[in-house]
């Protein structure tokens, strides 16, 4: 084996803020359950809450498991817990920016949330209570505090009632052993193949060697100039343009985090979550590049939810290049340029997106960009910006599919979150659509024109894949094994990553070959120029569900098919 090469990072500043503003749309975040800014100062001598052990990563770790003991006399089933960090939490009450007025209001809202009698059933006739909560280092020390008064509930007219939560008792503070430790690296691809980004910070590695294997560390100067040190990662180089070797790209869209400590979760916001995570991180040794294509984290304005994100993907981001789209949920918000006006991103705007992932982008604010993976030409486009006929964007996707070397790179595959093209979801077939409105008809040209292969979405968070089509027509009968030309484009959702499920319309569609109510990911395999194997992967097992093979060579991308060349006629 090669030699290591070793690569030190310096991250000079590690700065973060972001007030408390959340959005509602087919989820709701699990911290905006909790009405923390009705909360009262009810400090009650008889409680008592103590976390252990006091210092956390001692030998370097950056999660750990911590005991929390309490107790109340007036114990009740709505007792509950909050982690807040930094400890020092402030009771101040920032001011709306949503019409909607979602909750809570209060700057420092907490981390996560448990109930009290979630591990201990005789809380309630008892008094006492121990529960165990994993933390990661989130840069900050933590203290926990005691509530009565419950979270939420329901009312039979289906509207929240906020409760007036009660502050009852408050724990002494822990903290990591080198809260300052950078944490959490995220590779992608830089702008040239053999460029690679650590996004944790602005930092690019240059002419990199294909598959050598890196080893590298992250480093934080201190106001004392000394320095603290990340555990070592390692990646290895990616292919050049054109490499023939047989190459993994993993795609999914709509993933989101969850706690696995069973914390949070109000509403089982994102279920299969940690069953993508966990699939992919087994099969990592199997997977060269990842494409999340928009929905990344679901934080809608709660920074803390970022690291809860990047802590949970860091065994993959950190060892394989990650690459992102720009989803609704990261960049919508009322009047700051979004094609959308709506206030899914709880405020962010796109602002912690572009700036936690790195992404080969002319203008990181307009999120579309190109990148080459070995034999595959990747066209990611932003669907929270217009990409119609005569705008900026659409100018992109045409350069950057015209330009695509197919002797080189014949794998041809375009990207972006909302559908753009063909599905089967309840919402868009209500529309009388089965697409974004306004997709499908301003790009099918260019597609159809260019003989791109696959197009994948997310938005919709199921799985579904159409025959190879072009303006409503399936070009093909075969289902399962293609050879020579496939005359039209295959468009596949894998919103399945792990958000709440969507609903397929009861209508019947004849470009429809699969469909799949679940969680799961999409894996390519190039094989070599001729020869590319699809599969679609249930999360829950990672067992393959469905699957298909191209097989051709460079004379069929060459071949005209219906309006893929220059129309001529006898004058001509």
């Amino acid at each position: 084996m090669k030699d290591k090469i070793w690569i030190l990072l310096f991250l000079w500043s590690l700065v973060g803020f972001m007030g408390s503003s959340e959005a509602r749309m087919s989820g709701e975040q699990p911290l905006s359950k909790i009405a923390i800014h009705k909360a009262m100062l009810a400090l009650d001598e008889s409680a008592h809450i103590k976390a252990s052990p006091l210092v956390l990563g001692l030998k370097g770790e950056n999660m750990e498991w911590v005991t929390l003991k309490f107790s109340y006399p007036n114990a009740s089933v709505d007792d509950w817990i909050g982690v807040f960090s930094p400890s020092n939490f402030s009771a101040a009450i920032c001011e709306p920016v949503n019409k909607r007025d979602q909750a809570p209001l209060l700057c420092t809202a907490p981390v996560k949330y448990q109930y009290a009698n979630y591990s201990n059933p005789s809380y309630t006739n008892t008094g006492i209570g121990v529960l165990k909560l994993l933390l990661i280092n989130q840069r900050a020390d933590f203290s926990f505090a005691l509530f009565s008064g419950g979270i939420s509930k329901k009312l039979d007219s289906g509207s929240d009632f906020k409760p007036q939560p009660k502050l009852i008792a408050v724990s002494n503070t822990i903290t990591f052993a080198n809260p300052k430790a950078p944490v959490y690296p995220r590779l992608a691809q830089g702008k040239s193949w053999n460029e690679f980004s650590v996004a944790i910070f602005s930092s690019q590695l240059l002419f990199l060697i294909f598959r050598d294997r890196y080893t590298y560390r992250l480093g934080h100067r201190l106001f004392n100039n000394s320095y603290i040190w990340s555990q070592a990662y390692h990646f290895r180089a990616s292919p050049y343009p054109g490499q023939e070797s047989v190459q993994h790209v993993i795609i999914f869209g709509d993933m989101g985090k969850a706690e696995r400590d069973g914390s949070n979760e109000y509403s089982n916001y994102q279920p299969g979550c940690l069953n993508t995570t966990d699939q992919l991180i087994k099969d990592l040794r199997n997977i060269d590049i990842v494409f999340h294509i928009g929905d990344l984290s679901y934080a809608n304005g709660y920074l803390s939810q970022w690291d809860q994100f990047t802590s949970q993907i860091e065994p993959i981001a950190s060892t394989v290049p990650y690459m992102v789209a720009s989803g609704n949920h990261e960049r919508d918000w009322p009047g700051t340029g979004s094609f959308y006006a709506n206030m899914d991103s709880g405020g962010e705007c796109g602002v912690l997106a572009e700036t936690m992932f790195y992404a080969p982008a002319e203008n990181r604010a307009k999120f579309w960009y190109s990148t080459d993976y070995g034999m595959f030409h990747f066209c990611v486009a932003d669907t929270e910006h217009d990409w119609r006929p005569g705008t900026e964007q659409y100018k992109f996707i045409e350069h950057c599919l015209a330009t695509a070397d197919r002797q080189k790179q014949p794998w041809l595959i375009f990207v972006a979150h909302r559908v753009l093209g063909y599905s089967s979801n309840s919402w868009y077939a209500q529309e009388g659509s089965f697409e974004e409105p306004m997709g499908r008809e301003s790009l099918q040209g260019l597609w159809q024109k260019y003989k791109v292969d696959l197009a994948f979405y997310g938005h919709v968070h199921n799985y579904e894949r159409t025959c190879p089509i072009y303006e409503s027509i399936c070009m093909s009968s075969e289902k399962s094994h293609y050879t020579g030309p496939l005359n039209g484009t295959i468009h596949v959702v894998v919103g399945g990553g792990g958000s709440h499920l969507s609903d397929f319309t009861t209508l019947q569609t004849s470009w429809s070959l699969y469909k799949d109510y679940d969680f799961g990911f999409v894996k390519l395999t190039a094989f070599n120029h001729s020869s590319l194997l699809f599969e679609y992967k249930k999360s829950r097992d990672g067992k393959v569900y469905d699957s298909f093979t191209i097989n051709r060579d460079y004379r069929d991308i060459l071949t005209c098919t219906v309006d893929s060349c220059p129309r001529t006629t006898m004058a001509s």
